[in-house]
């Protein structure tokens, strides 16, 4: 399966929904236009995290080749638990993982083993703040990385991540805002918005890049 298949849920009910609940929003989606998101290639949350790990604090590009060397140290470029516990910590570091990473992905691999992460089929029976509760729990991974593997891996529809730079900013260009607004006031305004936060964060993201 490559990148590029659409997430699972009925866009075309959600654009209505959020364009009748919010107007200002929904002029922000005429504007941007049909919905773009893509899910990756993977529902497997230790694949996901692991490829999380890899890119934070990294520009795409530079995260992409190391992402790559990563997945070369595995027979057929595909990392599990127990293969990246039995890496040297020197190998995973010598494919370009900082030492700090290279700690956040093997406490992933062992929390992994033990049951804390959810295999991919389980993760369907918790909830969104059940999975950000549990993820949360490894080394390196906070809730904004986890809000990102239930937008783009696991495809759920109602996420709204509110500490997110680009949603902030995208509230405000479709606000008219002076000020990006505080954490708290964007998720008491995106209650609105349930069951279809992905999709309005989706087009906040796009908001923030227009132009002007």
């Amino acid at each position: 399966m490559s990148d590029g298949h659409p997430p699972p849920y009925d866009v075309r009910a959600a654009r209505a929904a959020l364009a009748r609940q919010d107007p200002p929003l929904g002029a922000i989606m005429e504007r941007v236009g049909a919905y773009g998101l893509v899910l990756r290639n993977t529902r497997d949350p230790f694949l996901g995290l692991l490829r999380a790990i890899v890119y934070q604090q990294l520009s795409g590009r530079a995260a992409g080749t190391i992402h790559e060397r990563v997945k070369a140290l595995f027979p057929d470029h595909q990392p599990t638990p127990d293969a990246l516990l039995a890496l040297p910590e020197t190998t995973l570091r010598g494919a370009g993982l900082s030492t700090a990473k290279t700690a956040a992905a093997r406490d992933l691999a062992a929390r992994t083993l033990d049951g804390t992460v959810p295999p991919g089929d389980a993760m369907d029976d918790l909830d969104n703040d059940a999975l950000i509760e549990r993820l949360t729990r490894i080394r390196g991974i906070g809730q904004w990385t986890v809000e990102m593997l239930l937008i783009f891996n696991l495809g759920r529809a109602d996420v709204l991540p509110v500490n997110d730079l680009g949603i902030r900013k995208g509230f405000a260009v479709t606000y008219g805002l002076d000020a990006l607004p505080k954490p708290a006031a964007l998720r008491t305004h995106g209650e609105r918005w349930s069951p279809w936060r992905s999709v309005a964060s989706w087009y906040l993201w796009r908001a923030s890049e227009l132009p002007g």
